[in-house]
């Protein structure tokens, strides 16, 4: 009995100590608790994070711009944010070591949004019409280099600069012709004022011809020189808090209920499924794993900012994103 006694003294004083021993850190999101940051909450949830000797803390955020500042001045030690967001402000500040670390988004949301009722289903069909685009929209960021790789003709398409809150409304009284947006949010809106399913068309842009990667994790450039083991430690928790989501999306999008308890159950899990299938699990991902890049497509994809974006000091590929915290792809693979 007493040897028993020992032994779950000694079991007891390693699992706090472990629990002592888990170093604390803060994660922001780009945006709210919706189906997508399933995966993180899942990693919480499971011990991923734990096992790697972390205590995570996850906050939802106020979009990339919000993000990428806050991990780069250390007030947290990683972030999600867009890769595109991420190559402006190196340019912005090219004394920045700050780099993306794990590609989650393979292909960004970014989409041109249209509808059967207003003929527009694929990109020359903008031409003669109105695109309802909010100014600061990310989707809409992109139009001058979509344009250019699809052979639109810009001088044809009329923008309406709409707000936010009307956006999808508007393409639904056919007061625009087709949206700028994010494909799955729009998506989900159109369908929720009453559009049928079948009767909207998404054109990811991405799909047709912009080479740009979308969200990636990014991490503080100091912490992560102190602490690379811990870094990595991050990365593979990550992963596989994504593989567990990919492979059981419906159980997952619950820790997103317990997060937002306005959000609704099926809405956040079609959004979860649908940016599985349309950003995260892509051909790409499949060949190659998850959570790296092409350099070469990463190098195209800066380029292609370029035809939008004044480069004041424009960032090569290498100093956005870095492989060295990725774990070997037999652990990143779906």
């Amino acid at each position: 009995m007493k040897l028993k006694m020992f032994f779950a003294a000694v079991v007891t004083s390693v699992a706090s100590f472990s629990a002592l021993a888990a170093t604390p850190v803060k994660f922001t999101l780009d945006w709210k608790f919706e189906g997508p940051a399933a995966a993180y909450l899942v990693a919480i949830d499971k011990g991923f994070y734990k096992e790697e000797g972390l205590d995570v803390t996850i906050d939802s955020g106020k979009g990339s711009l919000d993000a990428i500042p806050k991990v780069a001045s250390g007030t947290y030690e990683f972030g999600f944010a867009d890769t595109n967001s991420l190559v402006k402000f190196k340019d912005q500040n090219p004394e920045s070591k700050l780099k993306g670390i794990l590609m989650v988004y393979n292909k960004p949301p970014f989409a041109i949004i249209g509808s059967k009722q207003t003929g527009v289903s694929k990109p020359k069909d903008l031409e003669g019409k109105i695109l309802g685009a909010p100014a600061p929209d990310g989707a809409y960021a992109q139009w001058k280099a979509f344009t250019k790789v699809t052979g639109i003709d810009p001088s044809k398409v009329e923008i309406d600069n709409v707000s936010f809150a009307v956006r999808e409304s508007m393409l639904v009284q056919k007061r625009v012709d087709a949206i700028a947006g994010f494909s799955f949010s729009s998506f989900l809106n159109l369908k929720k004022i009453g559009l049928d399913p079948k009767d909207i068309n998404v054109m990811l842009m991405a799909d047709y011809g912009l080479k740009l990667y979308g969200n990636t994790i990014i991490v503080n450039p100091e912490f992560a020189a102190k602490n690379p083991e811990l870094v990595k430690g991050f990365v593979r928790a990550t992963i596989k808090g994504w593989k567990y989501t990919v492979e059981h999306p419906a159980e997952a999008v619950k820790y997103v209920m317990e997060k937002n308890k306005i959000a609704k159950e099926p809405v956040e899990l079609e959004r979860l499924q649908m940016c599985i299938d349309g950003n995260v699990v892509t051909d790409q991902v499949k060949a190659e794993g998850f959570g790296g890049v092409d350099y070469a497509r990463l190098a195209e994809s800066i380029d292609q900012i370029g035809i939008s974006y004044t480069f004041k000091h424009k960032p090569a590929a290498e100093a956005i994103f870095t492989e060295a915290f990725l774990p070997a792809k037999s652990e990143r693979e779906f």
